[in-house]
């Protein structure tokens, strides 16, 4: 063999580990956008927390769960599980030792992704640090703790299949499906749960509670859904949890936008949109008027200004409005000119049927980090009591939402709990 031959073969064999290597970055880099679709980070850490570490708690009717961590870690995450373990805890809602998951993660909805995304997620998830952290065993009382149990769960709510594109729809429609109901598993918080808490197939988006917290009617449903919403307005609620004059996100799609979809391509939010517009529409509480519909500017705080408060210090409604909300949301509910401070005029979480996301709200304010800057309000759960928070939230939905609507001070009181 002479030398040209062999300064042949070694380039052939430099070029092999260079392409090897881009694509293996290739794979890392489809993988970290992928697991941000899937919003993984949200479930497996905890607010002081390392990334995917773990040790988040999920309160269930069934007892408490804690994520598990996810590094990969060999002793205490998942540094020793093969591509086909991963795939199958995902398709399958097994573990490494084929014990049975819980459905606090999601297989019900990954088992759509295809294997090849998988792989990528696992990649990027191996190429962070790992971290040496104990997992924490769940706390769920007999028989909920027997996990043999998952396979009567299994049998009653889940259906093992991977993602069909419908032959009918074109590409953008398909996407929008992959991305809405495998990557982005929407429905398990926006579809209402059925006795044994698997998924109601009958109402799929149309809302459901999820920690106190209402996820709204995401159907086409003109009134009860998002029906009247454009495609560019869901889009942008996406990217930015705000439609001004229509809905603002707060808690757990506060952390969803953060994480997850703000991180996405305007063609895969797009995709998301249209797919999320064709849902059938469901309005199974007969709701005549769209929540983003309710309210009116009001005056009623002009004639308290400058007032002292009551001789037994108590206030009304109008007072403590004056006092903790108009200097961000104006005197007559109207917000900012910009949309920063959001019009309580035609607001979606005052004019909601249930008011717990509102009352969540005053409590523990907003924080959303957006791809334009970071957005917040501050909760009252230190400064104000239950009492005045039912006083307030009821003067808010007398001037700004649903006037039928009366909440008690121990709606408050369950909420702060939580």
């Amino acid at each position: 063999m002479n030398k040209l031959t062999l300064s042949l073969l070694s380039a052939l064999s430099l070029c092999s580990i260079a392409a090897q290597a881009q694509e293996g970055t290739d794979l890392i880099k489809r993988g970290e956008y992928l697991t941000q679709a899937a919003d993984c980070v949200a479930c497996h850490t905890t607010k002081q927390g390392k990334p995917f570490a773990g040790g988040l708690a999920f309160k269930t009717p069934m007892g408490t769960l804690y994520s598990p961590n996810i590094t990969a870690d060999k002793e205490t995450g998942i540094g020793n599980w093969t591509d086909e373990e991963f795939i199958r805890a995902l398709h399958e809602g097994k573990g490494k030792e084929g014990e049975h998951l819980y459905p606090a993660f999601p297989y019900t909805s990954y088992t759509l992704l295809n294997d090849d995304d998988i792989r990528a997620i696992k990649a990027y998830i191996f190429s962070l640090p790992t971290v040496h952290q104990p997992n924490r065993e769940n706390d769920m009382p007999f028989p909920f703790n027997q996990r043999w149990g998952m396979w009567f769960w299994n049998l009653v709510n889940f259906e093992g299949k991977r993602f069909e594109p419908d032959p009918a729809k074109d590409a953008e429609w398909n996407r929008g499906a992959y991305y809405v109901e495998a990557l982005g598993h929407c429905g398990e918080c926006h579809t209402p749960r059925n006795i044994t808490m698997g998924m109601k197939d009958s109402k799929p988006y149309a809302g459901s509670e999820i920690d106190g917290w209402t996820a709204f009617n995401i159907t086409s449903d003109k009134h009860a859904g998002i029906g009247s919403w454009s495609q560019d307005q869901i889009v942008e609620y996406l990217r930015s949890g705000h439609i001004n004059g229509k809905a603002q996100a707060a808690g757990p799609m506060a952390e969803v936008i953060e994480n997850s979809t703000r991180h996405l391509t305007d063609a895969d939010l797009r995709a998301m949109a249209k797919y999320l517009q064709s849902l059938k529409p469901l309005n199974p509480d007969n709701e005549t008027k769209s929540r983003s519909d309710f309210g009116q500017a009001t005056a009623s705080v002009d004639a308290i200004r400058g007032l002292p408060f009551k001789a037994d210090n108590t206030a009304d409604g109008a007072r403590l409005y004056l006092g903790n909300c108009a200097t961000c949301h104006s005197f007559s509910g109207g917000g900012t000119a910009d949309g920063y401070y959001p019009s309580l005029i035609k607001n979606s979480v005052v004019g909601a049927t249930a008011p717990n996301n509102m009352i969540n709200v005053i409590l523990h304010g907003v924080s959303r980090r957006t791809n334009e800057g970071d957005v917040f309000m501050p909760g009252f759960a230190d400064t104000l009591s239950d009492e005045q928070i039912a006083t307030l939230s009821n003067y808010l939905l007398q001037q700004f939402g649903q006037k039928s609507l009366n909440v008690k001070v121990n709606d408050v009181k369950e909420l702060r709990e939580k």
